[in-house]
């Protein structure tokens, strides 16, 4: 399973320049990795955010989606609605890929095919416009989508700005983590308790009373098998016939099984995150209001909490997806 970050205003070649120092051990500069296509219905595109979520995979996938302003026109002539799909372009590893799209070709029945990559046509005057020879890649679309023959873009692929869906795989990002903490020294084991051994003191006539410390881990030492008490005093008609010390077996030592109770009324401590409450206040909101899961995708307040929970690095699919099955 993966674990996704969503990073602002990036391109895929400020991430690929930036992957040696970002994710150190994770990143394989020597994995061949490619890019292909993706197309969905708008109102799924959270669930293709967090794709990687569900997936083991062995390297970073990187995801970035474009939205066509200008050039829509230029999509809408091949009889595609531009406003029906979201567009997403991804970087993957060439191993990741299958395991990657297996989900969705064959439990989704997600199509196979290509697509042309051209610049928009210089007419239109989009601002900062750069030119970049034509390409064809691989794409994989939702069922409910036609196919789309060319898309259009004012630049490279490697130049496209937003915000960048990366999925880092879960296995590795926590290795990653223990050994920077071993580096910092934080979130390291505490060393074991040193056990000191408590000499056993032979009794004597007079009793001296000496503190002890009784913890768990001494009090097998700390008791002897035998111990020799001192006789309660005794009346003065005894004394003469009675000695004023004589040895005694000690009482078995009785240890209470039952726990003391605990006062009734104390609250259960909420540890649930702040983020974590709000997003399942809304899910819960939205169920209760009828609305298919589906649907919930295209609700702006979801958006909005999904984006600081991914800042905050929560997780919702997990969530969701127990909340809605």
């Amino acid at each position: 399973m993966g674990i996704t970050a969503m990073i602002p205003n990036m391109t895929f070649q400020q991430l690929m320049d930036e992957a040696n120092s970002r994710w150190g051990d994770i990143w394989d500069s020597g994995s061949g990795r490619l890019e292909i296509m993706l197309l969905c219905p708008r109102k799924e595109r959270k669930l293709l955010e967090l794709h990687g979520d569900m997936i083991d995979h062995g390297q970073p996938v990187m995801g970035i989606f474009h939205r066509p302003r200008v050039e829509a026109d230029l999509i809408a002539e091949q009889g595609f609605d531009p406003r029906a799909a979201s567009f997403q372009f991804l970087n993957i590893s060439n191993a990741d890929m299958g395991p990657w799209m297996q989900q969705l070709v064959t439990q989704e029945g997600w199509l196979r095919s290509t697509v042309e990559l051209a610049p928009v046509p210089f007419a239109l005057d989009i601002p900062n416009q750069r030119a970049f020879e034509k390409r064809t890649i691989l794409c994989f679309r939702h069922p409910s989508l036609p196919p789309l023959g060319s898309y259009f873009l004012p630049y490279p692929i490697n130049a496209l700005i937003g915000k960048a869906f990366v999925s880092l795989p879960r296995r590795q990002a926590a290795e990653l983590a223990r050994q920077q903490a071993e580096i910092l020294g934080v979130g390291l084991a505490k060393p074991e308790p040193e056990i000191v051994e408590v000499p056993v003191v032979e009794p004597v006539a007079e009793t001296e009373q000496v503190p002890l410390a009784v913890e768990d881990a001494f009090v097998t030492e700390m008791i002897p098998e035998e111990v020799e008490s001192v006789a309660l005093p005794q009346s003065a008609e005894q004394v003469d016939s009675t000695p004023a010390v004589e040895t005694a077996t000690p009482a078995p030592l009785v240890v209470a099984e039952n726990s003391i109770p605990l006062p009734s009324g104390i609250p259960e401590v909420d540890d649930m995150l702040p983020i974590e409450r709000e997003f399942r206040a809304l899910i819960q909101e939205l169920l209760d209001a009828g609305v298919d899961p589906s649907d919930m995708m295209t609700d702006p307040r979801l958006e909005d909490i999904t984006e600081r929970a991914l800042a905050q690095e929560f997780e919702t699919w997990p969530v969701f997806m127990a909340m809605v099955s």
